[in-house]
């Protein structure tokens, strides 16, 4: 690692640093992306053979993904939850579906069962969440969280995600869950080879990961419009913070420079 002494005698990092340590952030939450790619190209392909034959989907044929999604669990070690959540209106007999498998702490495969009536669930409208909304509305893969995840594990979970279209409608997400403890296990060794204070943001300024006390895991970072420095993929300045987008992965590093 290459530092020098800036102006005051502060601490000047060498961009290349920075920039390392965001390649290696991407890297791991890349795997957990690949099985969100293809659980969404497993379930567009089954929607279109669906469509093919002139009927509305129902919540049975989406049982076709189960064993892809048990896989998925079983390779991915960051993976703790893995599905498809349809878009309401979607399937012809019943308004609302999550198609999520997870695994339990002694390690079996369970289905999530959700109580998705709206007279009795506050859980009834998914719609409005981070992992579903912001696919839905950018188009784009998302980070939500951290956030403590009531619906599956009562967990403080990061939720990945990408949206599922069919013939260009869009139809539902994609996701894929993680432990926050996992990713913190993964990414602190990471930021504290940083000589300064980091931390790791999403699109919105939550932060997912961090090795800076002032800003804790799920605290908001303000001030910065992050979705653009993910969109353009360029590292900014912004006062004391340089903004470095993770390679491919919706996820910002924040380093705090003097």
């Amino acid at each position: 690692m290459r530092s020098s002494p800036g102006p005051g005698g502060t601490t000047t990092l060498d961009a290349s640093t920075e920039e390392r340590v965001a390649s290696r952030v991407g890297d791991a939450l890349e795997a957990v992306f690949a099985a969100v790619a293809q659980t969404r190209a497993e379930t567009a392909a089954l929607l279109a053979r669906v469509s093919e034959q002139g009927r509305a989907p129902a919540s049975a044929d989406l049982a076709a993904l189960r064993p892809g999604l048990h896989l998925r669990l079983a390779r991915q070690e960051l993976v703790s939850g893995v599905g498809f959540i349809a878009a309401p209106g979607l399937l012809g007999d019943v308004p609302a579906w999550l198609e999520w498998w997870q695994t339990t702490a002694d390690g079996d495969v369970r289905p999530l069962l959700p109580d998705l009536d709206p007279e009795r669930s506050a859980y009834s409208d998914y719609t409005h969440w981070d992992w579903f909304a912001l696919p839905r509305d950018t188009g784009r893969r998302a980070v939500a969280g951290p956030y403590v995840d009531y619906l599956c594990s009562d967990e403080y979970s990061l939720t990945l995600s990408a949206p599922v279209e069919v013939a260009g409608r869009f139809v539902g997400v994609a996701a894929a869950d993680i432990y926050l403890r996992h990713f913190e296990a993964a990414a602190l060794p990471l930021l504290r080879e940083l000589p300064g204070p980091a931390h790791l943001v999403n699109a919105r300024g939550r932060v997912a990961a961090s090795a800076d006390p002032a800003h804790l895991a799920g605290s908001l970072t303000k001030g910065p419009d992050f979705g653009a420095v993910l969109e353009r993929a360029r590292t900014k300045t912004f006062g004391p913070l340089r903004l470095v987008p993770c390679p491919s992965v919706p996820l910002v590093l924040v380093v705090t420079t003097a």
